[in-house]
């Protein structure tokens, strides 16, 4: 059976041995982290940073987290929401007045937040190096029309989340979302997490592998919200390895980070606010703001402010006062407050599928058998 590295206490033994089986077959390489009531219970890594399997993946290894990136984004957010800088219930024209005109005078916070506000992507042509470029790619959401009536169903904002929500965190602070989230977020909780990755960082990245082959963007109805919001840009998994991707402001997507760096964030919520916010802001997360058939995913979802609320996608997430998200190719996120747990998931080598996986189902399972 594969080595597995870390520390993982007796009572979470069949999470070691979850990771171990996966790293004898899908996994190359991964890490996989716990905190129940605000102690790590499990910080375990194991497997390979390359194809080769020459360079192990070590304890400070880390990786592009996709959009588990969106789960960081949220709570940023929601740190403004706790210090009476943001209003979820505000029209995002106040504090961002160019984003009101072409209809979306009536878009509001909590609708970025909940993908519910009618722009989930970019008006084509648009590219990956577009997205790179800040300032023109925020200018080209402001001046679009919705692509359907804001707040009546969720379509998932899959690359634009970060900007959007991004651009209201930067008129409001004057720092750009990169700068916050290092400032604000992971600074004070002592997290290895970054938006984009600092260059001197680059030599412990392990580069994603992209998953199997499967459906064509390209091939759906050109008139759908999904062919709309997934081919401008069309999505690259290559592109996340390159120089400009890691020097890039993507909220929606290039998080750098381990498990147990993902942990130290998201585990904020599950502890009720663990100092960072107050019990009172992490309740705006239950705040549902839609039940259905995503327009862009085409699979149902219950979405709160910022978080999945529930979906039969991932039926291993218990129902209750849960929430949750994950990245391209199975990275996961979990927090738990009825249990006050918090589960976090990165590998490298990508799975079929836009959220969750074979493997990220295994881990969580084996976390809920030994409670």
């Amino acid at each position: 059976m594969a080595e597995v590295h870390g520390s993982c206490d007796d009572r979470f033994a069949g999470v070691r041995e979850a990771l171990a089986l996966a790293l004898d077959g899908d996994e190359l390489g991964a890490s996989v982290a716990v905190d129940l009531d605000g102690e790590t219970v499990v910080d375990l890594w194991g497997g390979y940073r390359d194809t080769e399997r020459t360079t192990p993946w070590t304890a400070d290894t880390i990786v592009n987290g996709w959009s588990t990136t969106k789960c960081v984004l949220a709570l940023a957010a929601l740190l403004l929401v706790d210090r009476g800088e943001l209003d979820v219930h505000a029209p995002v024209g106040d504090y961002w007045p160019e984003f009101s005109a072409k209809g979306k005078r009536d878009v509001e916070v909590r609708h970025l937040l909940s993908h519910t506000s009618g722009v989930s992507g970019w008006d084509p042509p648009f590219s990956i190096r577009d997205m790179y470029d800040w300032e023109s790619a925020t200018e080209r959401l402001a001046w679009q029309r919705p692509w359907w009536e804001p707040g009546t169903a969720s379509g998932y904002h899959a690359n634009n989340q970060g900007h959007l929500v991004g651009e209201v965190v930067r008129r409001i602070t004057g720092r750009t979302l990169k700068q916050f989230v290092a400032e604000e977020v992971a600074g004070p909780l002592g997290a290895d997490y970054q938006i984009g990755a600092r260059e001197e960082d680059w030599d412990r990245i392990a580069p994603v592998v992209p998953p199997p082959p499967s459906g064509d963007p390209r091939e759906l109805d050109p008139e759908s919200v999904a062919y709309r919001t997934f081919t401008a840009p069309l999505a690259s998994a290559a592109a996340a390895n390159s120089p400009e991707w890691r020097r890039a402001d993507l909220g929606a997507l290039n998080g750098h980070t381990n498990a147990r760096g993902l942990l130290q964030v998201m585990r904020t919520l599950s502890l009720g606010g663990g100092g960072l916010l107050s019990p009172r802001t992490v309740e705006t997360v239950f705040e549902q703001q839609s039940d259905g058939v995503d327009l862009v995913l085409g699979a149902p979802f219950r979405f709160g402010v910022g978080y999945c609320l529930g979906s039969p996608l991932v039926p291993y997430v218990p129902a209750g006062r849960t929430f949750f998200w994950g990245g391209w190719g199975g990275s996961l996120v979990v927090m738990d407050l009825d249990r006050r747990l918090t589960i976090s998931y990165l590998m490298n080598r990508m799975a079929p599928g836009v959220l969750g996986s074979d493997r990220s189902e295994a881990y969580v399972r084996a976390v809920y058998a030994s409670l």
